[in-house]
């Protein structure tokens, strides 16, 4: 499979959101420009992880550069839309910022599954030793460019959405028993 390398610059519209019940939800990073919609499936953790450290790099950076301000939201509806069409599954995200637009670009790299395990014992019982498959793949990666007041949003939709989960996280829809 080829890799994936897309970039929206700038986007229309980005957020977070989840499908499923409590317990059970699947968080998504969605971002759109035009008629382009690039959904990508992140972790609980990466979205809480992604509200902070957006919080944290707008807060320096309007230190930094109190004169400038963000030309606002092009679009302040946070929810899904449709088609809610995996890419990948995140591995990894970064953040950037490019001084001369005022944007700060969100870097996400796709994880990459291991190689089939069970095809080394299907080998192995052949007795013949198969050479290894050339890694022709790289991981997918995604560009999204926004403004601050579209990353302040997201940072705010994040820690919202994870916020609305399950009192206690680490339940993880476990029944937990008590004794007295």
């Amino acid at each position: 499979m080829p890799s994936s390398e897309i970039e929206l610059n700038p986007v229309d519209f980005i957020t977070v959101g989840t499908v499923g019940p409590k317990g059970q939800r699947v968080f998504h990073l969605q971002a759109g420009k035009e008629d382009m919609i690039v959904t990508l499936i992140i972790e609980k953790e990466q979205a809480r992880a992604l509200s902070e450290a957006i919080h944290e790099l707008i807060d320096d950076l309007s230190s930094r550069y109190p004169d400038r301000t963000s030309s606002g939201l092009r679009d302040p509806n946070l929810e899904l839309r449709d088609p809610l069409e995996p890419l990948f599954r995140v591995s990894q995200m970064g953040l950037g910022y490019d001084e001369d637009r005022d944007l700060i670009v969100l870097v996400a790299q796709e994880l990459m599954s291991s190689s089939d395990e069970d095809d080394d014992d299907d080998d192995d019982a052949a007795g013949e030793e198969q050479p290894p498959e050339p890694e022709d793949t790289e991981p997918g990666i995604v560009r999204l460019w926004c403004n601050r007041a579209q990353m302040r949003a997201l940072s705010d939709q994040a820690m919202s959405i994870v916020q609305s989960g399950r009192p206690d996280p680490r339940q993880n829809g476990r029944l937990v028993y008590y004794w007295t």
